[in-house]
Order: C-alpha cells, then structure tokens, then sequence
C-alpha cells in the first residue's frame, strides 16, 4: 500500500523512513513544487491543511506533519512559523539568541503534529510528539538542522546537533508523534 507523505522535501522522508525501519507500506512525496498555504494557528491545524491537500491531489490517503520550537520566554514563539523565522537557519539560531539576550527563562520544546487524512478529508488519525529542552547560549554540534544547535536535552546531557542519528530518531518530536501514528497504519490501514 502506498501512502503519500504530504511534503516535496525527501530530507524529511528520508527522515521518516530511518525512523520506521520496518513499516509495511509505500511512503511517497507528493512532487515537486507541492507547498499549500499553511493558514492554521496550530500545528494540528496545518498538519491537516497539509494532509487534505496532498489527499486531494493524489486521490491517495496522505500523512503530513508540521512541526516547530515554541520558547516559552517568547510568548511559543517562534512556533508556527519556526521556518519562516528568519531566511536561512543561521539567521534564525542569530534571531532566537538575540531576543533571549538577558532571558533567565531559557526553556523551550519542540512539538510534531502528525495527521493522517483520506481523500475525502477524513481525519483517520492524529497524533503529537514534543521533546522538552533549552536554549543554549550558543550553538553546538554539526549533526541535524535548523534550531538543532542550540536546543539543548537536559536529560541527555547535549543539544540535538551533538545526537547522533539513531538518538535524535529515538528522542525527537518528530520520532514521539511517528511512533504511535505507525502504529494505527500498521493495524488499521490496507490495501
């Protein structure tokens, strides 16, 4: 069975796909050029916009996710528009340090929302994963991307740019709201 995986991105399939090792159905990209307006004041709320539209125009049940760094120090921002933040990830590490100069209030979180959504626009299933941490001082690590550097995990003793691989596909938000939504696939949708 196929699924397309509402995004143009294959960095996040590839994502997806290291993290369910073992799932038993097709994950597709919907194509290029696929970007609807994410017009919700949540995650879960653009999670579906993006899950229907890809739905809609595949004819196929779809699975998107939208995800963010909501700083409680910031109001949650920058949250929802986590990639519209600043132009380039470097830009954003800059912005979010800046606005948290002098901030003793350092704690943060990383939420996912994933929905799965049928052609009709069914919600079949929705579920949501977050990881708790703070904002460093300054970015350390190569590993993974956009905020990465500077969101530190207490509990690990290191940002998620210092996690290898297999950690961050263990801990992250994205893995927490994956996990549970392979689990509904795998037991209640087929061909």
């Amino acid at each position: 069975m196929k699924i397309v995986l509402a995004t143009s991105n294959p960095h996040k399939l590839q994502e997806i796909k290291d993290i369910a090792k073992d799932i038993n159905f097709e994950l597709a990209l919907v194509g290029k050029g696929f970007d609807p307006e994410e017009t919700g004041s949540t995650f879960k709320e653009n999670s579906y916009i993006k899950a229907y539209e890809a739905a809609k125009l595949t004819g196929k049940i779809a699975l998107a996710d939208d995800s963010g760094l909501c700083i409680n120090a910031l109001g949650g921002a920058p949250g929802i528009f986590s990639s519209r933040y600043a132009p380039t990830p470097e830009k954003k590490i800059e912005k979010v340090l800046l606005n948290l100069d002098g901030e003793s209030d350092r704690s943060a979180f990383f939420e996912c929302n994933m929905t799965l959504v049928n052609p009709d626009g069914k919600v079949l299933f929705s579920s949501t994963g977050r990881i708790d941490g703070v904002i460093s001082k300054e970015p350390y690590g190569t590993n993974g991307f956009g905020y990465d550097p500077i969101f530190f995990v207490p509990s690990l003793n290191k940002t998620m740019a210092e996690m290898s691989e297999e950690e961050k596909n263990t801990h992250s938000h994205r893995a927490k709201a994956l996990m549970p939504m392979l689990e509904y696939i795998s037991k209640n949708i087929t061909d």
